[in-house]
């Protein structure tokens, strides 16, 4: 091995790396997050293929947008004072969707590059603590029911596939920052 590649092994990640790679590990944990939300999809007879589902094709209104499409609608009109028309929800479901989990991918960066050794498992507590703050603050807001009035089935898919999410952001940002050679990982 070089000076030159010892020398980098040596660095840690920069402030901005650590971003980027989280941004990206995050990316990554939504595309697990979605395929294990898609795979039930299709078990209980849904019919679009993977890109019409990931893309909200079916969503054509306000009325019958997911939570992130609301989160999204609030937002916007707050900030901007106009009001979106109903044929934007699709567009800013996924990008509400995608945000969320790119920047939360980038908090669990943060979170995990200042340790010394991260490890995968912590993305079960990243995933749960992802998961815990939805049914905190969505009942606020009015987009979700308070947590004890959904049946147990319901939070446990939920939950599962937060910590599908939690994992596959961690093992994401694991392997990225490894293939830098900058960071020590621990795969448990």
């Amino acid at each position: 091995m070089s000076s030159r590649a010892k020398q980098a092994q040596r660095l840690p990640l920069t402030p901005l790396g650590t971003i980027a790679r989280g941004l990206a590990a995050g990316a990554f944990g939504t595309v697990a997050m979605d395929l294990l939300w898609f795979a039930r999809y299709q078990r209980e007879g849904g019919q679009s293929s993977f890109t019409g589902w990931e893309f909200s094709s079916d969503v054509h209104s306000w009325d019958e947008a997911p939570a992130p499409a609301q989160v999204g609608k609030r937002l916007i009109e707050g900030l901007s004072g106009r009001e979106l028309p109903p044929q934007r929800a699709a567009l800013v479901n996924n990008i509400t969707h995608w945000a969320y989990g790119m920047l939360a991918g980038a908090q669990y960066a943060i979170v995990a590059g200042s340790l010394s050794a991260p490890r995968i498992r912590h993305g079960l507590l990243f995933g749960s603590s992802v998961w815990a703050a939805g049914y905190a603050v969505l009942p606020a807001v009015k987009l979700y029911k308070p947590i004890w009035e959904y049946d147990r089935r319901t939070l446990a898919k939920d939950f599962s596939a937060h910590l599908v999410y939690g994992l596959g952001t961690a093992t994401a940002f694991a392997l990225l920052s490894a293939a830098t050679g900058r960071r020590e990982h621990r795969p448990c």
